[in-house]
């Protein structure tokens, strides 16, 4: 197999890149990454590129022209060689001093360190209340049932209409006679002795 035919793969990264050459982009500024996406540390410098995520090496960081290396997207030795144009020779702001990067990378480590996963519990469905009127309804029913034994409400009410059904109709044929003594104001007094008519003689 020649050696054209083989895939071309990332070469090792070195520590230390000089190069010329500037990208055309705005300078990336430290503070727009998180503390834990960059190292100010002078023996490795780096950040991770925002445009391919892969961590790279920054160059002259005590300079006035900090910028990126230019680097390969995929792992050295491993992955093919995918120049990062983007990213590549980006100028760096270094606008966070090491002590303040360190400060907020203690405490986002503190903050995550207290943390413990957490049971979802879930809210219980309430059941709909009942309307003012069918409150009462229920407490009427309940007083004047009692208890029910089993049997269903229609029941309990046409067995109970059927023991106080004579009662009531002898009530109300009472109601409906006059009362003794009184008669309709502007009408003939009433007999109070049986009339017999009797017959002209022809």
């Amino acid at each position: 197999m020649s050696a054209s035919t083989l895939e071309r793969t990332a070469r090792p990264r070195r520590s230390r890149i000089r190069s010329r050459t500037v990208n055309a982009r705005p300078a990336l500024a430290l503070s727009t990454l998180k503390p834990h996406q960059y190292d100010l540390r002078p023996v490795c410098a780096s950040l991770v590129c925002p445009d391919c995520k892969t961590w790279v090496p920054i160059t002259g960081l005590g300079t006035k022209k900090p910028k990126v290396v230019p680097h390969d997207t995929g792992c050295a030795g491993k992955s093919p060689t995918v120049r990062c144009r983007l990213g590549s020779n980006r100028l760096v702001t270094a606008d966070v001093t090491v002590r303040k990067w360190q400060e907020r990378l203690e405490d986002g480590h503190a903050e995550t360190g207290h943390r413990r996963k957490t049971t979802v519990l879930r809210k219980p469905k309430t059941a709909v209340a009942p309307a003012v009127s069918q409150i009462a309804v229920q407490k009427q029913t309940l007083a004047h049932e009692g208890p029910g034994d089993g049997r269903p409400l229609w029941l309990l009410r046409e067995m109970k209409w059927a023991s106080t059904e004579s009662a009531v109709r002898d009530a109300d044929t009472r109601r409906a006679q006059m009362p003794a003594g009184d008669a309709p104001l502007g009408a003939p007094p009433v007999p109070l002795t049986t009339l017999h008519p009797e017959r002209r003689a022809s």
